[in-house]
């Protein structure tokens, strides 16, 4: 009986933990906005700064590069809905987005190097752990031009975030909760910074909400996944084989539970190593995950109110519509889907047989050429 009790008492303090994580997620967020705000003068000055990234292509290197580092996209996305609610031009932050989706697959790339010692089980992990890589290369080919050209994720989400908080007879504004609890805490974070002013006030406040977010968010991913993850991995054992519908479905539901894809593809990968599942069947498992990753950006965007609300929730959106029109796209077109396939097994195959080239692979894609590029053209 006092085993029970204890276990309850624990995973009361668990949930406890999780909520207050959420919470320190959303002022994390109103900080890096409210302190981007005092470091940049506004969106003019926002510009400014970030001048350099006005190439949408230097702007995906950065989102690609800043994941890479972090290994996660959770945390990326949040940060830059809060840059974007401070001045960050959407036409910067959607490159970012985009980039931040390249950035994560380099988690479950580099647990599969965990396999490199037997050849076959690396080149089943490899293959199976690429495929997320060369889909979001592949996205990002086809919905990157098309967003420089045209502009319709941008289009479509300012459309959207409009119908929910741009109108003052449909606005959300007056039902907005997060904004009472959350602007004490923000305030907090701004007065115990109160010794530096002016920019200097913003840029602390910026730097103080990216270290919460980060803390934050890992340590959300900690425990959601000591809360969730058996559960999580039923639902994957469970889902996978059944179909490309029920791998979609399943992938996002996990990516939700965990607020981590991270997390999500890298379960998969030792399944894939020791041969209990093809690449095929984890492939729309792994495209799930990127859709219910976007559930971040949506809870950040919650914490913004102001003139600001309707271009945060707006980055938000993109996010989530790019890998869901990518998602419909890539896999919805025979050819397009057998493409990242293909790819990773023939890279797979390589790796096996040359592993200095998989690890090369890996540093060079994540790290080393996105730095060059960034240094070359700054």
């Amino acid at each position: 009986m006092r085993n029970t009790a204890n276990s309850g008492f624990y995973k009361f303090l668990n949930w406890a933990a999780i909520a207050l994580l959420v919470y320190s997620v959303l002022v994390a967020v109103g900080t890096v906005s409210g302190g981007f705000k005092l470091a940049s003068g506004g969106s003019e000055g926002a510009k400014e700064i970030f001048a350099f990234a006005t190439n949408p292509f230097i702007a995906l290197l950065l989102g690609a590069l800043a994941t890479a580092l972090v290994q996660s996209s959770s945390t990326v996305t949040s940060v830059i809905v809060g840059l974007v609610a401070g001045g960050l031009p959407i036409s910067i932050a959607i490159p970012m987005i985009m980039g931040a989706n390249i950035g994560t697959t380099i988690t479950n790339t580099l647990v599969s190097i965990g396999h490199i010692r037997s050849k076959e089980e690396f080149q089943r992990a490899f293959a199976a752990s690429t495929v997320h890589d060369f889909f979001n290369l592949l996205a990002v080919a086809i919905f990157l031009p098309l967003e420089i050209m045209f502009g319709f994720l941008q289009k479509l989400a300012e459309y959207l975030s409009h119908m929910f908080v741009g109108d003052a007879d449909l606005s959300l504004k007056s039902y907005n909760f997060v904004k009472p609890l959350v602007k004490p805490a923000v305030g907090t974070i701004k007065d115990a910074l109160g010794f530096l002013d002016g920019k200097m006030l913003g840029v602390a406040m910026v730097i103080a909400g990216i270290g919460l977010i980060l803390f934050a968010v890992t340590a959300l991913g900690k425990l959601l996944k000591k809360a969730l993850v058996g559960k999580a991995k039923d639902i994957l054992h469970s889902a996978l084989g059944r179909g490309p519908i029920a791998g979609i479905g399943s992938g996002a539901a996990v990516t939700i539970m965990v607020q981590s894809s991270s997390t999500t593809t890298s379960l998969m990968i030792p399944l894939a190593g020791s041969g209990v599942f093809t690449t095929r069947q984890i492939y729309p498992f792994t495209l799930g995950a990127n859709i219910g990753t976007t559930i971040t950006a949506l809870l950040a965007a919650t914490s913004i109110t102001g003139p600001a609300a309707e271009v945060a929730l707006t980055i938000a959106l993109v996010h989530v519509m790019f890998n869901v029109f990518a998602v419909t796209l890539i896999y919805g077109i025979p050819v397009l889907r057998e493409l990242p396939l293909r790819l990773a097994e023939k890279l797979a195959q390589i790796g096996a047989n040359n592993k200095p080239a998989a690890l090369g692979y890996v540093l060079g894609s994540f790290f080393v050429l996105p730095g060059i590029i960034m240094m070359a053209v700054r």
